[in-house]
């Protein structure tokens, strides 16, 4: 049997760009922790996502690095250091990010018993719908 490529994304809305970029179990959760703590190695950044394998999380930063949201710095030091911060792309996407946890917090109550009550990351409080 012949390998068959991939076919490109069929883009034809930019929220499905958006979507594919920042959307996700992993990628807004990742951007969201490089918000709050700032550049991390990727030991700190596995230590922040909890449930996260080393090859999904090492997946999804290479994602978020080919798609201009995450920026990769290595030094040149024995042993090496990498670090992960946000590019400025991925810093515009914090507010829209956050607007996503808000709505969320308002409606999950809604249709889950368990519904979080509080994001640490957005520091939204599901209970009162106030930041």
């Amino acid at each position: 049997m012949a390998h068959k490529r991939k076919l490109e994304k069929d883009i034809r809305c930019p929220l499905e760009y958006g979507l594919d970029v920042f959307g996700g179990r992993w990628r807004s959760r990742i951007l969201c922790v490089l918000a709050a703590e700032g550049t991390l190695r990727y030991s700190e950044l596995r230590e922040q996502l909890a449930n996260i394998s080393d090859a999904v999380l090492s997946s999804e930063v290479k994602e978020l690095i080919a798609s201009g949201m995450v920026v990769r710095k290595s030094y040149d030091e024995v042993p090496p250091r990498v670090e992960y911060s946000l590019a400025e792309r991925g810093e515009s996407v914090i507010p829209i990010l956050q607007s996503i946890c808000q709505w969320a917090g308002m409606y999950t109550r809604d249709v889950a018993d368990t519904a979080p009550a509080h994001c640490k990351r957005c520091d939204y409080y599901a209970r009162d719908g106030q930041a």
